[in-house]
């Protein structure tokens, strides 16, 4: 066959989960730190891309598209290598293997998602200063400003919520990338789960590390000041700490409950577990 089966695949992510729970600290920070830049390039382009199509394409196309370009930051992340907390949710088919035990899960999740959280404020900086957002007479500031407000103000249920569709998907486009067996199957099983989660509207951790804080250093700036006073009150909240409660911590727990249990430990109770039994 072209591609790997769901069980090779499961006994695939297994051992890669092994090799992540030991990654020496620099190695794993560094590839952290990518993997928050490669998700930050991802929600740029999408925000440049949804700049202005609305009105033309209509709402869904514009979700579509956003999506569409959105899928380049995973496919760097998988296909080029990187650490990306949300796909490492995956490794408790590994600890429920016995792979590694919870310390070394542990230990890849905290600083995988701390230097996400790094690379992705690098990326931040790095677009801010450039000077893009006022690209089309400050339009796409005008987009970003828009999407991270509309964040920041979900209730926790919604993000929430939101967050364990997102990482259903993210998850599955991991598991996809990994029954390929070329670059092509790969770049294919990418996309689909990831244009599906950014169209359907969902939320992902690492994505709204890039998203809410350029939001936030845009609200700051003089030349949107016209923009802001247009969010009304959806501006309020556009600040660290409603990045942080409002968000982050929301989506990220749904994250874990996408990945880790709807894709991992479900995938490992249907096609690890009941393999070891029949062995038995």
């Amino acid at each position: 066959m072209g591609f790997n089966t769901p069980l090779q695949v499961a006994e695939a992510i297994s051992n890669a989960g092994k090799t992540k729970s030991c990654l020496p600290f620099l190695q794993m920070t560094i590839l952290g730190i990518f993997a928050g830049a490669y998700i930050g390039f991802g929600a740029e382009l999408a925000t440049m891309v949804m700049t202005g199509t609305a009105d033309k394409l209509g709402v869904g196309m514009t979700k579509f598209m956003g999506g569409a370009v959105f899928s380049v930051g995973l496919m760097l992340v998988v296909i080029g290598g990187a650490e990306l907390f949300t796909g490492n949710n995956l490794m408790t088919i590994g600890l429920s293997q016995k792979q590694f035990g919870l310390k070394g899960l542990i230990y890849n999740w905290v600083f995988v998602y701390i230097a996400n959280l790094i690379g992705s404020l690098l990326l931040v900086y790095i677009m801010y200063e450039s000077n893009l957002w006022q690209t089309g007479g400050n339009a796409v500031g005008t987009t970003a400003l828009g999407i991270a407000a509309g964040k920041v103000n979900l209730s926790f249920s919604e993000a929430f919520y939101r967050g364990i569709g997102c990482n259903w998907l993210v998850c599955l486009a991991v598991w996809l990338a990994m029954a390929s067996q070329d670059v092509v199957g790969k770049v294919f099983g990418i996309f689909f789960p990831i244009m599906a989660f950014v169209a359907s509207g969902f939320e992902h951790c690492v994505a709204n590390m890039y998203f809410i804080p350029m939001g936030i250093l845009l609200k700051a700036d003089a030349g949107m000041a016209e923009a802001v006073a247009a969010l009304g009150a959806k501006a309020e909240l556009l600040n660290w700490s409603g990045f942080f409660i409002n968000n982050l911590i929301p989506v990220t727990l749904g994250n874990i409950v996408g990945g880790a249990v709807f894709v991992g430990l479900a995938y490992f109770m249907v096609y690890v577990k009941q393999m070891n039994t029949c062995k038995g």
